[in-house]
C-alpha cells in the first residue's frame, strides 16, 4: 500500500515549483495568496522567476530548485507552478532519498502526471489537482477547495451525472492516472505504472482524434487496459480533428478499447483540463460504483 505524506497543517511551509513551463511571481501572486490564507506559508522558488525559453529556466535550474524543495524537511508540500512541458525532461535527475525519510505532499497535473506516476511506482501517493498557475480561474473554486482538502487530509468523495457510454459496476483499488499523452510517453520509462488491479483515471487537452486513438491502441497492446479494475474518464478538452474527419469522439474511441473488457466505466468525470478538476489522490484506494444515477467515488477508509 502506498505511503501516505503527513497532512498539512496551519503554520506548514509549502513550496510553489516551475518544473516545466515558464511563469512569472505576478502570475503566482493569486496562489500566494491563496495558500497563504489556509495558514500556510509560501516559498517560491528560484524557478518561479526563471526563463528559458518555453521552460522556467533550464533544465538543470528546475531539476535543482526541485531537489532543494524536496531535501529540505521545513518544506511540507510542493504545489507545481504549470504544466505544458519539461517535467519528463528532470525527472531522471531527481534524487528521492531524503524524500522517503520525509515524505511530502506534490500536488499538480497534466505534464505533471510524470511525477504523480514516478511517485507512485515509488510507492508513495501524490495529489492529481490544481496547479499554481491557475488557482484563480473562473468556475475553479470547487476544484481549488478539493484541493486544500486533500492537503489537510479532510475527507473527499465526488459524483457526476450518467453518461450514454458508462458501463455499470462497482470496483476497488488505488487511483492511477492523469494525461494521456503522458502516461503513453511514460510506457517503459522508471516512470512507467502498473495498472493492474487498479483504477486508471484519463484525461488529455487539445489533442488529434487520430492522436487519441493511437495513443488507446497502444495502451491496449501493451495490456495497460486488460486488468484494469475501473476506469473513469474525465475531460478531453480542446479536441483537433484533421480535414477528413475521425469519425469518432474522443469518448468513443476509448469505448472502442474499453468494451474489450469487463471492468465499470464512466465517463464524464470531473477531472483534468477545465475548472472542473477535482483533486485525486494517486495510490490511494477507492471504490467508484457506477449505476443508472451516475458514478460516485469515495476513497478506501
Amino acid at each position: 500500500m502506498p505511503i501516505t505524506p503527513p497532512a498539512l497543517r496551519p503554520g506548514d511551509q509549502v513550496a510553489i515549483v516551475g518544473t516545466a513551463r515558464k511563469v512569472s511571481s505576478e502570475e503566482m501572486a493569486a496562489a500566494v495568496e491563496i495558500l497563504t490564507g489556509w495558514g500556510l506559508r509560501v516559498v517560491l522558488g528560484e524557478s518561479i522567476t526563471a526563463e528559458h525559453h518555453q521552460f522556467a529556466g533550464s533544465d538543470e535550474l528546475r531539476a535543482r530548485d526541485f531537489q532543494r524543495q524536496l531535501d529540505n524537511p521545513e518544506i511540507r508540500a510542493i504545489v507545481c507552478a504549470r504544466g505544458g512541458y519539461g517535467t519528463t525532461r528532470i525527472i531522471d535527475r531527481l534524487d528521492f532519498a531524503d524524500f522517503t525519510q520525509h515524505p511530502k505532499w506534490i500536488a499538480g497535473f497534466s505534464d505533471i502526471t510524470a511525477l504523480n506516476c514516478h511517485l507512485l511506482r515509488m510507492g508513495y501517493e501524490s495529489i492529481h489537482g490544481v496547479m499554481a498557475f491557475i488557482f484563480n480561474q473562473e468556475g475553479g473554486e470547487e476544484s481549488l477547495e478539493s484541493l486544500r482538502r486533500a492537503l489537510f487530509g479532510e475527507p473527499i468523495a465526488y459524483a457526476a451525472p450518467a453518461h450514454p457510454l458508462n458501463r455499470p459496476g462497482a470496483a476497488t483499488g488505488e487511483l492511477v492516472g492523469g494525461n494521456l499523452s503522458l502516461l503513453q510517453n511514460l510506457t517503459g520509462t522508471a516512470s512507467d505504472c502498473p495498472t493492474a488491479d487498479r483504477i486508471l483515471f484519463l484525461e488529455d487537452i487539445a489533442e488529434y482524434l487520430m492522436n487519441v486513438d493511437r495513443m488507446l491502441v497502444h495502451l491496449d497492446r501493451t495490456g495497460k487496459l486488460r486488468d484494469l479494475a475501473g476506469l473513469l474518464v474525465g475531460h478531453f478538452t480542446d479536441p483537433q480533428d484533421n480535414a477528413i474527419p475521425f469519425g469518432q469522439t474522443s469518448y468513443e474511441i476509448i469505448d472502442t478499447y474499453a468494451r474489450k473488457y469487463g471492468f465499470p466505466v464512466a465517463y464524464g468525470f470531473p477531472v483534468g483540463h477545465e475548472p472542473q478538476n477535482m483533486a485525486l489522490i494517486c495510490g490511494r484506494a477507492a471504490r467508484m460504483v457506477v449505476d443508472a444515477e451516475g458514478v460516485r467515488l469515495e476513497y478506501e477508509q
